[in-house]
């Protein structure tokens, strides 16, 4: 028989949402295995425009989700000062701009470690939060007003990587819980310019790097050895 436990790293494309993912991964092994009924689920979800790490739980480690979820994480975010979009990234279109001229790399230096610690944050109204039932994303979609609460959240470090033009990178060491997105709205806030996400990427879960993962090429060619109805080693 063959297992139907396993945990696997993978590296969540573009544009896929994360069900996109879980999805592939149990019709491969369903199929593979005969298995019509294959619990599958992943430790964290990624918003469609990100990338990056995505842990997979497959069979009897999904008890260990919560494991992970509770996990530290590690973005690199791309913001574009200057503007703000509705759902702060580029799932929306710019809906107001701001000056800039005042916004230099000092002042930005100034203001980052202003988030870095205990903080209290309010979730994108486009996000998977609920609200009397209702994903806030479905509401907002509708053009209906979202009203959600701040969380409170740990943010471990923030680290300036580039600040070109208007653009600015940034590494993000944090909690579960953290919507990068509503991070740099807050960014842009406190510069006084408004920002939005135009691009991200978790690098890590805990001690899962990026490099660990695999691709989905890799998805689609990968072998699962197995002992003892465990996986033992996926060869590529």
């Amino acid at each position: 028989m063959m297992s139907e436990e396993g945990i696997l790293y993978l590296d969540k494309p573009l544009n896929w949402t994360s069900f996109d993912l879980v999805n592939k991964l149990r019709y491969k092994l369903s199929r593979e295995w005969g298995i019509k009924k294959l619990k599958v689920g992943h430790a964290g979800t990624l918003d469609p425009l990100a990338t990056g790490v995505m842990i997979v739980c497959v069979g009897k480690a999904t008890k260990r989700i919560d494991e992970f979820q509770y996990q530290t994480k590690e973005y690199v975010a791309t913001l574009r000062l200057g503007a703000t979009t509705p759902s702060f990234d580029l799932e929306t279109a710019i809906d107001k701009t701001y000056e800039t001229a005042h916004i230099t790399r000092e002042l930005v230096e100034q203001v980052l470690p202003m988030f870095v610690g205990t903080i209290q944050q309010v979730p994108p109204a486009y996000s998977a939060v609920k609200v009397n039932g209702n994903r806030a994303y479905d509401l907002a979609r509708k053009g209906l007003e979202v009203d959600l609460k701040a969380k409170e959240l740990v943010i471990d470090e923030i680290e300036l990587l580039e600040f070109e033009g208007m653009a600015l990178k940034i590494r993000v060491v944090c909690s579960k819980g953290t919507y990068i997105r509503a991070l740099a709205r807050d960014i842009g806030t406190a510069l006084g310019s408004g920002a939005f996400l135009t691009s991200l990427v978790r690098t890590r879960i805990g001690d899962v790097t990026l490099d660990k993962c695999l691709s989905i090429n890799d998805l689609d060619k990968m072998e699962v050895r197995y002992e003892r109805n465990e996986i033992v080693e996926i060869q590529i």
